[in-house]
Order: structure tokens, then sequence, then C-alpha cells
């Protein structure tokens, strides 16, 4: 038997020999009949599985209060204009992709028509990856609304409760590379360059208009403005970053002291380095990552509730270090939930002694975090240090104790697996720029993680 190879890219191989068996023949093989007619009188929500995630899906996007995306259509009844495509559908697509490990637009547009889930979510409705790139990170505040109800409907079915949150930061790479950071005079120099290339596009539309056709004139100029902009927003983050010296006035400045420059001696003696800032990502900052190598990222907060690791506050910063970011959360977890945790579980990142006393003030919130280990091996790390506040003293003294001891492992078991189940989700670059759109994104990585954790505890809870 000859197996004949098609005809096309692999034309030029040789066909291959189905070997026969000694003494038996030929094997009895089932092959493929592309061409055989079949008909299927089946719609599409009979081809999918009633327990399907698509279904669980579309079950949670359809009882979520989107009226505020529905108020903002233009194309209402009466009036002219195409219809878009309905927000609940791509609200369901992204919520879908996301637990699938699916976070380009583009491949998402090409599942939703060889996808079976996705194409019942569909149901005929046509995307295209502009309208699920630009959807994704549009609405920050919308995705904020739904984190807070989908946790706080957690908390009325008995799913979850506020009684020990663990919180933990996930450093996750920016949409730029480590060649993209450049210093103040780097930075004017490119700003020249973008502005000339910018008017020199100008110039010629305005010269010959038949130069080219109008597409690629204004994708030619829509280019230079953005670079342009990229590089104005850099050199404005260089000059927020350098520092600036006491001024001093000409009559109090003797003329044997000239001024120094700003790349003056730092305390200590050692030399400041002057502050650099990407022209791809002007938000994005170096951080040491878990590997420890040093590389564009965004810090990236997660507040999940042990008893069912259900996250209910997200936040993320540019700054590489946990320390100050635990006020914070507990403030947002007040402001979401109307009530503070009662517990904190944080590693020894988050011990600042300022946020420790900041949370402890009241009472309602007891921190349990590792005490820093002193230089001074003879020193009792749990004992109280000069300067303690009452909050301190009572925090390195509950670390001493057996209860804490078992009540912090909880940490580890909670955000970690959290922080993994998230890069297993395909947390691990961000493909969009800023702050405010790398936090629509982990907002959907939120949200998705909530929706799978409902799913799987209510048969538990039942």
């Amino acid at each position: 038997m000859v197996l004949q190879g098609e005809s096309g890219l692999f034309a030029s191989l040789p066909d291959v020999m189905v070997p026969e068996a000694a003494g038996r023949g030929l094997p009895r093989l089932r092959r493929p009949l592309r061409n055989q007619i079949a008909m299927h009188w089946l719609t599409l929500d009979e081809l999918l599985p009633p327990d399907h995630r698509a279904r669980q899906v579309w079950s949670f996007v359809e009882k979520l209060d989107l009226s505020a995306l529905y108020r903002v259509i233009k194309a209402t009844e009466g009036r002219p204009g195409h219809p878009c495509g309905d927000p609940r559908l791509l609200m369901g697509l992204w919520l879908y992709a996301t637990l699938e490990q699916v976070g380009s637009a583009r491949m998402l547009e090409r599942l939703c028509r060889e996808h079976l889930g996705l194409r019942w979510m569909c149901g005929g409705v046509s995307v295209n990856h502009h309208t699920l790139s630009d959807f994704r990170v549009a609405h920050p505040e919308i995705l904020e609304d739904v984190l807070t109800r989908s946790f706080a409907a957690c908390l009325d079915a008995g799913l979850a409760t506020l009684d020990r949150v663990a919180q933990d930061g996930v450093r996750v790479r920016a949409s730029a590379g480590a060649g993209s950071f450049r210093r103040r005079q780097r930075l004017a120099d490119h700003l020249e360059l973008a502005r000339a290339e910018l008017a020199r596009l100008r110039a010629e539309v305005h010269d010959n208009p038949a130069a080219g056709t109008r597409r690629q004139r204004a994708a030619q100029e829509r280019a230079a403005r953005e670079r342009e902009a990229r590089v104005a927003g850099a050199l404005q983050a260089v000059e927020a970053l350098a520092p600036h010296p006491p001024k001093r006035t000409a009559e109090a400045l003797p003329p044997e002291d000239p001024p120094e420059p700003p790349s003056a001696a730092a305390p200590g003696g050692a030399k400041a380095k002057a502050p650099r800032a990407s022209t791809s990502d002007v938000e994005a900052r170096v951080m040491k990552m878990a590997d420890g190598g040093f590389r564009p990222a965004f810090n990236v907060q997660f507040a999940t509730a042990t008893d069912s690791q259900l996250i209910a506050a997200v936040a993320i910063g540019n700054v590489g270090s946990d320390q100050g970011q635990l006020a914070p959360m507990v403030e947002q977890l007040v402001e979401r939930y109307g009530k503070p945790p009662r517990q904190m579980l944080v590693d020894g990142g988050f011990t600042k002694l300022a946020d420790i006393e900041a949370v402890s003030a009241s009472g309602a919130t007891t921190i349990y975090a590792p005490v820093i280990k002193p230089r001074d091996p003879a020193r009792d790390p749990h004992a109280p240090r000069p300067g303690d506040t009452p909050q301190v003293v009572a925090w390195r003294g509950r670390m001493a104790t057996a209860e804490a001891k078992t009540i912090y492992k909880d940490r580890a078991a909670t955000a970690e697996c959290v922080n993994a189940l998230a890069r297993n989700r395909g947390l691990q670059r961000f493909v969009v720029r800023g702050l405010a759109k790398a936090k629509a994104v982990a907002l959907w990585f939120a949200v998705a993680h909530n929706l799978a954790r409902a799913i799987s505890l209510r048969p538990a809870t039942a």
C-alpha cells in the first residue's frame, strides 16, 4: 500500500510505503475519508456539552450589571449606525480566553471561528481583533466593579470571608526592552529626531499629496506622533525622577562655590546614578525578578482570602519593593467591602513599621509577618527595640508564639498558589503598555480566577 503525498508545500517528498507484515499481508487501517457526505441536523447549542466551561462563563456573564457599557452605545433604535458587538459577549470571550491561557486578541479572533465553545458563545456574531484588544483595556473601572460584586456575592453565599487575607506581589514583565531605557540627554536627542521625522512626513504630504496611499501616509504619521509622545513622556519621567538640589540665591552663593551639577555625589560619597526611562513604556521600571535577573516590569498585588483562595482586591505599581503596599491594600478592602480584614498575612517584604502602625492602630486588623533577623545574632528579634510603638511591640511579641507561626503558614498556601495559577494562565508578560492598561489585564486574571474558584467551591458547599 502506498500513501500518496498531497500536492503543495510537501509535493516533492517521496511517497511512503506501508510495510507488509511477513506472512500476514497488509495491515487493515481505518483511514479518514474527508469527501464523505454527512448531514448533521444539530444546532450549536446541541453540539456543546451541557457541562462545558463556556456555558459556565456565559451563565456568570448573564448576571453581571453592565449597564454602564450599554449606556455609551451610540447605535440605537431609530438612528443610523452599524450595530456594535454586545459588551456581554466581549466580556464572556475574554473571561473564557483568560481561563484557557489565551492572551492574544488575534488568536482569540481565530479561535472564535474554530473553537466549539467560543463559536457557541459568539452564536454567529463575528468579532475582530481590534474590537477585542480595545475592549480588554478600555474599561478597568467596570472590571473593578465586577470583581467587587462577585467577591461580595461569594461573601453573602458563605463561600468566602474576610477573616484572614493573604497579600503578595508578583512581578510581571512589561512590554519594554532593557535597551529602551535612556537618560536625559539621549531622550532629548531622540525627541528632536522624532519631531524632525514628524515634520518631514507632514511636509511630504503637503508638497506631494499623491505620494503613497492615504492609508499609508496616515499610518506613518500616526506612528511618528506616537513615537514623539512616548519619548516626550519618557523625558518627563526622567525629569520627575531626577534629584533636585535645593535652590540657592545668587546672594547666598559665594564666588568660590560654584553650583553642583545634577549628578553630584550622593550622601555617603557614592555617585548618584542618573535616572533612566523607557521610550516603549514610560511607566515601566527595572525590577529584580524571581530568577534574580533585572528586567522592566510591574508589581501586581493580589489580596486573597485564605479560606477560599478568592481574590478580594488587586493593586499594581511600578516600584519593585513590597514595602508600603500593606496599608493601601487594607484601605482598598475597607472601601470595597465596608470592613477591614480581621487578619493580614504578608511576607517579610511588607514589614514596614509605619504600615504596621497604621493598620494595627484601630485594633480591627492583626498583622502576621515575619520579624527581620537582626545583624547581631545574640539579640532577640522579638524583643522590643527603642522607639517601637505599642503596635510594633505587639507584632514582635506575637510572631514569637506558636499560634502565630501556625496561622502564618496559610500565607504561602494561599498567596503563592494564586500567583502560580495566574502564571500558568499567562500572566508572564504584559502585551499592553502603561499602568492603567496593565491593571486592566491583571483584573481580568482576578475575575477569571474567582469565577473558576466559585465553580469549584459551590459543589463542596452544597
